[in-house]
């Protein structure tokens, strides 16, 4: 199968990540989304001390309603920071028969030369980096020049093709800003966040009085 793979801290899930994930599934016809919520990042502080089982039951919760999105919890049985060229390796080894596409946004691939072994990742999976309509650019100019000479550009598919045979592209994504820092603001106020997450979510932040002061 054709699997999508959505990672993230999921501090709380909210509708953008669904929202990304709907878009990335029809525009690159995967069969399945995984959502991988990560167990140390390695790039920032999680915030709030909310567990991982805590950010994976969030995330269960959300995805009851979309019979193609699935949860993984492949980080939190591995433990410890959660670098994706780890996780790729790790799947490759547990579900060798699927094709991976592995979803990052454009300000993370714009860091990721600063990524635990990062010209492995197109070892394992096409990456898929979602963009806003405004974007303009070239991913081939962002590329780490270690690594440019790698790609060239495919008139046929319109992606950059790296030589291990796994693909560069961008899918454009419109959904408007939300950002799980600002919902974990708003619960700790009070506020409502019906807008922000799916109701099953926002339950179980509430009856496990996730976020509030």
């Amino acid at each position: 199968m054709r699997i999508g793979l959505l990672g993230g801290t999921f501090n709380p899930i909210h509708f953008g990540h669904l929202h990304i994930a709907e878009e990335v599934l029809e525009s690159c016809n995967l069969d399945q989304v995984w959502f991988i919520p990560t167990c140390q990042p390695p790039h920032k502080q999680l915030a709030g001390e909310v567990t991982f089982a805590c950010r994976l039951a969030m995330v269960e919760a959300a995805l009851a309603a979309y019979p193609k999105f699935f949860s993984c919890d492949i980080e939190g049985r591995r433990g410890g920071t959660s670098y994706s060229v780890e996780t790729l390796q790790q799947l490759h080894v547990e579900w060798p028969q699927h094709e991976y596409f592995f979803i990052m946004g454009l300000d993370s691939f714009q860091e990721i030369g600063s990524w635990k072994d990062y010209p492995q990742l197109f070892d394992f999976a096409h990456i898929v980096v979602t963009a806003r309509p405004r974007f303009s650019g070239s991913l081939q100019e962002l590329l780490p020049v270690a690594i440019a000479d790698r790609f060239c550009y495919d008139s046929g598919s319109k992606n950059l093709q790296c030589d291990t045979g796994f693909a560069l592209m961008t899918v454009t994504h419109t959904c408007r800003d939300i950002s799980s820092t600002d919902i974990r603001h708003r619960v700790s106020m009070n506020q409502d966040v019906g807008a922000q997450v799916p109701l099953a979510v926002f339950e179980y932040i509430k009856a496990h009085r996730l976020y509030f002061r």
